[in-house]
């Protein structure tokens, strides 16, 4: 199974948004990395032939998008949209229908997904009543019906807490295995586990792509921690990117990203991909 996209290229009048995409994809979690702006949401609306490239082609198993391409996709936006008035379950099962899905199995599957997703006791309340969590993970049960072979997850773990997120993980790991599965999300921990591969999107390009070891290799020796008082916290904070800080009795200790030994009582720490993300994107963290 293989997704190509080919040089796509998508501009708004003379703004352009995506320049040259070109990457595949196949089997396993793909992680989509980049900051508010950078065209994430219009790369994964091209991908799911909501959106038309200005330029540039996508390919499934080789053959171009044509409409029976809706079939292979599960797609969760980053706006999820759905009826307050409808109950988790027959919100599934109206999907289930526009699917084209058979009765008795949409209702098979409906329930399944309400079940894997942790929603069975609710699932004949009303959407308006359920919390924002319990919507999101409403949301990627409707990405799942009729077993998509292409799973687009468009910031998929808003609104979820920690222990939701880590079963959310889990999730999409077990699903992952025959299925292409791309995730755009500001939650970098939500990749370090489960991507086959990340995706650096900035100025319009995929800058970098490479499973985790591979990119945290890119910024080996620019990761740094550094004890510093309370007086000299905010001239660091004015002139590097500060991943994280601590108050300690004896100071605040800054972790910081960068080029140079940011002080020389600064010590040299092993990187992470949250360090990566503020390395590449360091220009908006510091604005």
């Amino acid at each position: 199974m293989k997704l190509e996209l080919k040089n796509i290229n998508k501009s708004y009048g003379d703004k352009k948004v995506l320049e040259d995409i070109s990457v595949e994809f196949t089997e396993g979690v793909y992680g989509l990395l980049g900051p508010n702006g950078a065209g994430k949401t219009t790369l994964l609306n091209i991908i799911c032939h909501l959106l038309k490239p200005s330029k540039g082609e996508i390919f499934f198993n080789g053959k171009p998008q044509s409409q029976d391409y809706y079939q292979y996709l599960g797609f969760l936006p980053q706006h999820f949209s759905y009826y307050p008035s409808f109950s988790g379950l027959d919100f599934l099962l109206y999907l289930a229908d526009l699917k084209g899905m058979k009765k008795g199995e949409a209702k098979k599957e409906s329930e399944k997904l309400l079940d894997l997703v942790g929603l069975s006791d609710v699932k004949k309340k009303r959407i308006a009543s359920y919390s924002g969590g319990m919507k999101q993970r409403l949301g990627i049960a409707q990405s799942l019906l009729n077993h998509p072979k292409i799973l687009i997850l468009d910031e998929p773990t808003v609104g979820l807490d920690p222990k939701e997120r880590i079963r959310f993980r889990n999730l999409i790991s077990e699903l992952s295995s025959n299925r292409i599965v791309i995730l755009s999300t500001h939650i970098v921990s939500d990749l370090e586990a489960i991507a086959k591969e990340i995706l650096i999107l900035k100025d319009k390009k995929i800058r970098e792509k490479g499973s985790s070891n591979q990119l945290l290799s890119l910024i080996e020796g620019k990761s740094w921690e550094v004890l510093v008082s309370e007086q000299e916290r905010s001239q660091f904070m004015q002139h590097f990117v500060v991943v994280n800080e601590r108050i300690l009795s004896e100071g605040v200790l800054l972790r910081i990203v960068s080029d140079q030994r940011p002080s020389t009582t600064a010590q040299a720490v092993a990187s992470s991909l949250e360090d990566l993300y503020l390395y590449y994107f360091r220009e908006e963290a510091i604005l």
